[in-house]
C-alpha cells in the first residue's frame, strides 16, 4: 500500500503534483495531510521524509519500506511502480520533450513561485505583473503552446492525454486563475481542461474546506 504525505492542499503546490497524478490514474493510496508552518510541523515532517519537506512517498511495510520525497521522483518512482499506466507519451520524441519541460517546471520559474503562490481559495488579480515574474509567464505559455501545437491532438493535455507533464503544471494552472494571468486562447483552453479534470477537483474541493491558514501565502 502506497502513503503519500502531503501537506495544506490550499497552499502545497508540490504536493498537488503526485496527488494529482496518482488520483488521475485510479492508483489506490492512503494520505496524510501535515499543515504545514505550524508548532509541530518540522517534527511531524522528520518522522517521514529525510528533508523534512512534503510530499513524501512511502511504500511497502515497515521492515522494508521505500520512501521517496520530492514530486517530481515520485512521479518517475510510480511510473516504474506501475509501467503499464502512461505516464509519459509513448512515442520517443514527445516523451523526451515532456521529460524536459516537467524538469524544466521542477527547477525553473522563481519569480512566478515566490511571487504567485498557490492559494487556490483567494482571487487576487494583479494590476502590474513584474518583469521577471512576466518573462516566467511567457515561458510557461511558450511551453504550452508548444507542446498543444505539436503533440496534443490526442486529447485536451500538453501531450493529448494526460502526462506527468501536466500534473507539473497543475499549480501553474491554478496561480494563473488566482492571479488573473491573462491568457491566449491555447493556452487557456489548456487550463481550463486542467482545471476541470475530476481528480483536480477532488483537491480544489478540499482545498477550499481547509481551514488553516498561511500568513505569508496571503
Amino acid at each position: 500500500m502506497l502513503q503519500l504525505v502531503i501537506g495544506n492542499k490550499n497552499y502545497s503546490s508540490w504536493s498537488l503534483r503526485p496527488w494529482l497524478a496518482l488520483r488521475h490514474f485510479g492508483i489506490e493510496f492512503s494520505e496524510l495531510r501535515i499543515p504545514l508552518y505550524t508548532e509541530t510541523s518540522a517534527q511531524l515532517l522528520k518522522e517521514y521524509s529525510p528533508a523534512g519537506k512534503v510530499p513524501v512517498l512511502l511504500d511497502g511495510d515497515l521492515d522494508s519500506e521505500i520512501v521517496v520525497w520530492d514530486s517530481l521522483a515520485i512521479l518517475e518512482y510510480v511510473g516504474e511502480r506501475f509501467p503499464e499506466l502512461p505516464w509519459l507519451p509513448s512515442e520517443p520524441v514527445a516523451r523526451a520533450v515532456a521529460r524536459s519541460v516537467s524538469a524544466e517546471m521542477h527547477s525553473s520559474f522563481g519569480a512566478l513561485r515566490s511571487t504567485m503562490p498557490m492559494n487556490l481559495r483567494s482571487h487576487k488579480p494583479m494590476a502590474t505583473i513584474p518583469p521577471d515574474v512576466q518573462r516566467d509567464i511567457d515561458r510557461v505559455t511558450e511551453i504550452w503552446r508548444d507542446c498543444r501545437e505539436q503533440f496534443g491532438a490526442g486529447g485536451d493535455c500538453l501531450f493529448g492525454e494526460f502526462t506527468i507533464a501536466d500534473a507539473m503544471y497543475a499549480p501553474v494552472v491554478s496561480r494563473f486563475r488566482t492571479y488573473g494571468v491573462s491568457l491566449d486562447p491555447i493556452c487557456q483552453s489548456y487550463a481550463d481542461a486542467v482545471w476541470q479534470l475530476p481528480a483536480m477537483q477532488l483537491w480544489i474541493e478540499a482545498a477550499i474546506a481547509e481551514i488553516e491558514t498561511i500568513s505569508m501565502y496571503e
